[in-house]
């Protein structure tokens, strides 16, 4: 059994079926990732794991325990950290205070730019800070006001912000999107250094170099079904994929 399983998840939204019988099964340790074209229900499947959506039937474990109702910062405080497409920073904050915040939210359960004031006296929760940022090579930036970072910058302080939550299960949603070529090899880098360190991690990306460089297993989704689940080297080949997600051309 894997750290999260999914079994028979539906969902619809009016007349749209986005899921359709979604089985899954991550493995503790793994990086995963999910593919498939737009529409195909990536999102919606994500924000089924992280409370945004509730599953019109079907059942979400996480580690041992039901997520299906649960709260988004319950969830978060269980240990599921999702890092968002567009990163979701304080651009008039220093790094190093948007790196404190999530740290602080993660200890009291609560999540909110006002909450700066207080953890200026927070040794414990800076220290943190500034070994998250030293993870994603930011330290020498942490003074820095993260608007005026680039944004593979931007992208690597949100994955600090989320690694300083010490996640179980970190959830990224195209982490390399719109980053220049050099940029999305240096994250790709940066991704394989923290799966080494046994966080199991769950990847939804368009760009195939990103997918096939980091996946250890890759789930296809098409219109909201999975279709095919498996390792990258057969994924390239499989008709049913090139049908689906390229119409018919080669991965």
């Amino acid at each position: 059994m894997g750290i999260l399983e999914v079994q028979n998840v539906n969902k619809r939204f009016g007349g749209l079926q986005a899921l359709r019988d979604v089985n899954l099964s991550i493995a503790q340790g793994s990086l995963h990732a999910i593919i498939g074209p737009n529409g195909a229900g990536k999102s919606t499947l994500l924000n089924c794991f992280v409370g945004r959506l509730i599953p019109d039937t079907g059942s979400v474990t996480f580690d041992g325990s039901s997520l299906i109702g649960l709260k988004p910062h319950e969830i978060n405080q269980a240990g599921v950290t999702r890092v968002f497409q567009t990163p979701e920073i304080f651009g008039d904050l220093s790094l190093l205070e948007n790196v404190m915040i999530p740290a602080f939210a993660k200890r009291d359960g609560a999540y909110k730019p006002s909450m700066w004031s207080p953890l200026q006296g927070e040794r414990e929760i800076r220290e943190q800070a500034e070994e998250a940022l030293a993870s994603v090579n930011l330290a020498d930036k942490r003074h820095q006001t993260a608007n005026s970072q680039s944004r593979g910058n931007k992208r690597r302080l949100e994955l600090a912000m989320g690694l300083v939550q010490k996640p179980k299960l970190l959830l990224l949603d195209e982490p390399t999107a719109g980053m220049a070529r050099a940029d999305t090899n240096a994250t790709i880098d940066l991704l394989k250094e923290i799966s080494a360190t046994g966080i199991t991690m769950v990847v939804i990306e368009h760009d195939m170099h990103v997918v096939f460089s980091l996946a250890q297993k890759i789930t296809v989704l098409a219109q909201g079904s999975p279709i095919v689940e498996d390792l990258p080297e057969n994924i390239k080949g499989n008709p049913k994929v090139q049908e689906a997600y390229l119409g018919g051309a080669h991965l």
